[in-house]
């Protein structure tokens, strides 16, 4: 298994960055997330985190090197991330559960498989054409797929989403996949601060026409830019499959790995601490998911055994 990938998260206007994003990959199996912690609840980056770990930490149990069922896994992963958010609610004797959104992809063998609760978004270019791209879990979006798309007074704004993991009701997870895969594929996660100021063909064009070491950056600044003074966090994932150039230096090659070797960028804590600790970093970029790399892993085992245990 062979795949660039490039990822990087920037503070916009907020007081603080929720999002969370990250990778981790078997010699066959590799898992992509990204979590957007939600204003107007406690604990954001808390939400945001334990979403990714309790996601990574499955991954590591069942990825032997290969999943085998993607679809139940990411079903099963994210459910166990919202039950996380509860328990840990509950521990805290919090009067409001933290609250995230959740988009993870999985490549195994030559199949893509994907997941979503929320409006963190998924799109899939081929070429220069856009082939898939997740529906939010939004008010407006379900408005528009129902045909009802500007609609005087309307009384929903995008922002407001009907699902997310740590709610009262069982979230809605969709799901797709698979999705047989072509090299040169491009897949990119993104949080809402992308989005909601970039178009959708400014984003396929931008990951379409560049190296993704290029394209996402460039992306992330475009979108910071049309967000102004009070621009969300711009937070994304891209990966691209089979890259053909060998002097990608974001290219990740599985195929020398043993069996049980498992690898991962998704970071236990920015500062050292423990999920509930205050994260004043503005920015994480390659250099600081790199550094974390060391510690991850001890700290996916107890989170594991968390788990199990749930």
């Amino acid at each position: 298994m062979r795949f660039s990938v490039y990822q990087i998260s920037r503070k916009g206007g907020r007081e603080k960055n929720e999002d969370r994003m990250g990778y981790c990959y078997t010699r066959d199996s590799g898992l992509f997330a990204l979590a957007d912690g939600m204003g107007g609840h406690p604990e954001g980056e808390v939400a945001s985190q334990l979403a990714l770990q309790t996601m990574a930490a499955m991954f590591q149990r069942d990825a032997k090197p290969v999943l085998d069922d993607p679809l139940r896994f990411l079903q099963e992963a994210i459910m166990a991330g919202h039950h996380q958010l509860l328990r840990y609610a509950s521990e805290k004797g919090l009067i409001d559960n933290p609250r995230t959104t959740l988009i993870a992809c999985i490549l195994q063998g030559n199949m893509a498989y994907w997941a979503h609760c929320g409006d963190s978004r998924l799109y899939f270019v081929r070429g220069k054409k856009l082939i898939a791209r997740t529906r939010d879990h939004s008010y407006s979006e379900l408005q528009q797929t129902l045909g009802h798309a500007g609609l005087p007074n309307d009384r929903f704004n995008r922002n407001v989403l009907f699902t997310c993991l740590g709610s009262p009701g069982k979230p809605v997870v969709d799901t797709s996949g698979p999705l047989l895969l072509q090299e040169g594929d491009r897949i990119l996660l993104c949080s809402d601060g992308l989005w909601g100021t970039v178009e959708d063909d400014v984003i396929t064009d931008n990951l379409a026409s560049s190296p993704i070491a290029e394209a996402v950056p460039e992306l992330v600044e475009v979108a910071l830019r049309n967000g102004g003074a009070k621009c969300d966090n711009v937070t994304i994932i891209a990966m691209e499959w089979e890259s053909a150039s060998d002097e990608d230096k974001a290219e990740v090659s599985t195929d020398e790995l043993g069996a049980e070797v498992f690898a991962s960028t998704i970071q236990a804590s920015l500062g050292g601490g423990g999920p509930g600790d205050n994260v004043d970093e503005d920015d994480l970029d390659e250099a600081a998911i790199e550094r974390s790399i060391r510690e991850i892993n001890e700290a996916i085992r107890r989170s594991a055994n968390g788990t199990r245990k749930a």
